[in-house]
């Protein structure tokens, strides 16, 4: 019984690419261990862009460093 948890930030990720999350993931498990789909869960959170962080710095701070370059 595969669970698999993809944590997105909350930037507007769409119904319809939720649903290519869940069928690609659930793909995955059944092409590469076998897993059966009916059993297979996945779940998609969202989280505020304050509580993501990278290399030490806020989500926010390190994109605006990474296009400064």
């Amino acid at each position: 019984m595969p669970y698999v948890n993809i944590q997105v930030t909350r930037e507007g990720v769409s119904p319809d690419q939720k649903a290519e999350l869940i069928k690609g993931a659930t793909d995955l498990l059944v092409n590469i261990l076998g897993k059966s789909p009916s059993t297979t869960f996945v779940v998609i959170e969202e989280v505020e862009m304050e509580n993501w962080g990278i290399g030490g710095l806020p989500v926010e701070e390190y994109r605006a460093r990474q296009t400064q370059r």
